[in-house]
């Protein structure tokens, strides 16, 4: 193994951020002098002063090594120096990491105190034997009743939110951070413009959950190699959060696209075989290394994934999609500025519906699902000029009411209260045998509308706010009575 005292100046090609060299090759029996993704000191003359880069090993063919150059390759010459240390990326993990900011090399980035003499924990390591794995079972609470109610997030889940340029699924994805009923979120940016990069920062300090948030970032104007390390630093450190502290953690990725063409650009550049669209054959197996870190340790915590996933053109049949879908656990399909509630699918909320969560819930969610199906179809008929029905206007009142109390994304509400409102929304809309539900339910939860519009309700569905009140002020935690 090499190293700090070993160094060589061979240096053969630079291309881009890549630098390419050859070293000796071990004889027989002796060790490697490199091995995959250890890390190296690049160093050499610029402007008369000595400058020292890092660099990953990302290639060994024979005596000829490829590495990826973190600061970028501006200013090198092949004289220069590498002297490989012997260990892959490591990344700072404590107490003291929660409410700091660090960039895609792992240094801390918010003029805060540094963390040189912290411990340092590897990061790419292998996923977690399934024996050491329990089958998921509890809720993450994000008072976005799109999910709750509809597709639940569960603690080990990995899924992503597809979406497209434009939307605001930066901005979603920072109010599930701030909502969600984690111990611990870790959040990884992806070619963030620092706009972006700036906003979840404020929205977690001012939220108050920057205390138990770590935050890994890689800007665009940062160094494209960089970008590749983030998703597995911030998975390093909640895997450890998981593990030695039991902590509930969130993983917030984003954007997993912006990850998968950092690949692209640099497999190019070492002269690898592209495959579908430019991306290389093994875009699979990266992006699956990182989502199945998602797990609930038998002994210890959790580790949930929830990632962005931009669909160019929109076009779910993308290789990064694609291979996504083919990995995680469902998706949230965010469009028009709301969740489609017929493309997202968490395939993991049956181990929670009824179980974790009230006994009407699955009646709830299938039956409002069935109807909403039925506004769009009577939607299209009022659009063709077709005869509408008295049941067809009943379904159009509901789907008004259904997006502007459940889809919109200013929403929050605690999921007994959403389940409530749903209630009082279906009261509103249909009488009690239209609704198709278990009796006992019907009897439990059903508001009885009186002549004034207000449920007057026999069981634990009632409430005391009013549907306007609600819109008007989506943060207040209560039902509503339409």
């Amino acid at each position: 193994m090499g190293s700090q005292q070993t160094s060589y100046q061979s240096i053969e090609e630079i291309v881009g951020d890549l630098l390419k060299l050859r070293i000796p090759v071990p004889a027989v029996g002796e060790p490697p002098l490199v091995r995959l993704n250890d890390l190296a000191l690049v160093s050499g003359q610029q402007d008369g002063q000595q400058d020292s880069r890092l660099a990953q090993v990302i290639d060994i063919k024979g005596n000829r090594v490829t590495m990826q150059v973190l600061d970028g390759t501006k200013g090198l010459a092949t004289d220069a120096s590498v002297t490989f240390l012997g260990h892959p990326m490591q990344v700072t993990f404590s107490d003291n990491i929660l409410g700091r900011t660090f960039n895609g090399k792992g240094k801390v980035i918010d003029n805060g105190p540094e963390l040189s003499y912290d411990a340092q924990v590897l990061i790419g390591g292998p996923t977690v034997n399934p024996m050491r794995r329990v089958l998921a079972s509890q809720m993450i609470r994000t008072k976005v009743p799109m999910i709750d109610v509809f597709n639940c997030l569960v603690e080990s889940q990995k899924i992503p939110i597809f979406s497209v340029s434009g939307e605001p699924y930066n901005r979603f994805l920072s109010r599930i951070g701030i909502q969600a009923d984690a111990d611990i979120i870790v959040f990884g940016g992806m070619g963030l413009v620092f706009d972006d990069f700036y906003f979840f920062r404020q929205s977690f300090e001012d939220a108050g959950v920057l205390a138990r948030t770590v935050m890994f970032v890689n800007q665009a104007s940062d160094s494209i190699v960089e970008r590749l390390l983030v998703p597995d630093m911030a998975l390093a450190v909640a895997e450890r959060f998981a593990v030695e502290e039991g902590k509930r953690v969130l993983v917030l990725l984003t954007d997993m696209t912006a990850y998968a063409d950092a690949l692209k650009e640099v497999g190019i550049a070492n002269e690898r075989v592209p495959s579908n669209r430019g991306y290389m054959g093994d875009l699979y197996s990266q992006l699956a290394r990182r989502y199945e870190k998602a797990c609930d340790y038998a002994k210890g915590g959790s580790v949930t994934i929830l990632s962005v996933t931009t669909m160019p053109g929109n076009d779910v049949s993308h290789p990064v999609p694609d291979n996504t879908g083919y990995i995680t656990e469902g998706q949230f399909y965010l469009h028009s500025g709301v969740l489609d509630p017929f493309g997202s699918l968490s395939r993991l909320k049956q181990f929670v519906i009824g179980k974790q969560t009230r006994e009407d819930h699955s009646q709830v969610m299938n039956t409002m699902i069935r109807f909403y199906s039925a506004a769009v179809e009577a939607e299209q008929k009022q659009a063709m000029a077709f005869e509408l029905s008295d049941y067809d206007q009943q379904l159009l009142k509901f789907g008004v009411l259904f997006r502007e109390h459940f889809m919109e994304l200013e929403v929050s509400m605690e999921l007994e209260d959403a389940l409530d409102l749903a209630w009082k929304i279906m009261a509103d809309c249909f009488s009690a045998d239209q609704l198709l539900m278990k009796q006992e339910l019907v009897n439990k939860y059903f508001p009885r509308i009186n002549t004034t519009g207000t449920g007057t309700g026999t069981g634990t569905g009632t409430g005391t706010a009013t549907a306007t009140d609600n819109k008007t002020n989506p943060h207040k935690e209560a039902g509503a009575t339409v």
